[in-house]
């Protein structure tokens, strides 16, 4: 169990850093934004360019974030009892739903989206807009993402499973509900 826990830290080690590169995204896109409005409105330029990477990097924070906010259990719940249960129902409820839905619902997309992405990249598609970015580049954060969620969604599991064992204890985060 030890080294499974190791690996479960690693896991999320790497979910933390992802989480800190996306916040600096969101500061970045929200930036871009602003600037892209300034530039439209205030000196009548606009560039397809400008508004791909607008939405690449919009993509890039929810696709890539996901893992973040699973590891922080900041997704989104919506329950009744849940939250009324005790820790240790809530981490069998946790255990099943990772198990049952969550890595064979993010290994599927995964599953789907790379070959998907292989040919976009295999193509090295262009946006069909003038001035547009490549499109390969976004299309391959599809399957990171996803790959990014089904390791956190182990790295959970493992955990759920240390606690049920009785040698593991869930830190704050992971117990806190989201309401």
């Amino acid at each position: 169990m030890r080294l499974l826990l190791g690996l479960a830290k690693a896991i999320d080690a790497l979910s933390e850093g992802v989480g800190r590169l996306i916040a600096w995204l969101t500061l970045l896109v929200a930036l871009l934004s602003a600037g892209n409005a300034l530039m439209r409105y205030g000196l009548s330029y606009s560039s397809n360019a400008y508004l791909e990477a607008q939405w690449y990097m919009f993509s890039l924070i929810f696709l890539l974030g996901g893992a973040y906010a699973l590891k922080k259990n900041a997704h989104v719940r919506i329950d009744l009892i849940y939250g009324r249960l005790s820790q240790r129902a809530q981490a069998w409820i946790d255990l099943l739903g990772t198990l049952l839905f969550l890595i064979p619902m993010a290994l599927g997309v995964l599953y789907l989206a790379w070959p998907w992405a292989m040919n976009s990249l295999a193509a090295r598609e262009l946006s069909p807009d003038a001035g547009g970015l490549p499109r390969w580049p976004i299309k391959l954060a599809l399957p990171l993402g996803f790959a990014l969620l089904a390791l956190q969604g182990l790295s959970e599991l493992i955990k759920r499973i240390a606690f049920l064992a009785g040698v593991y204890t869930l830190e704050k985060e992971e117990k806190e509900v989201v309401e």
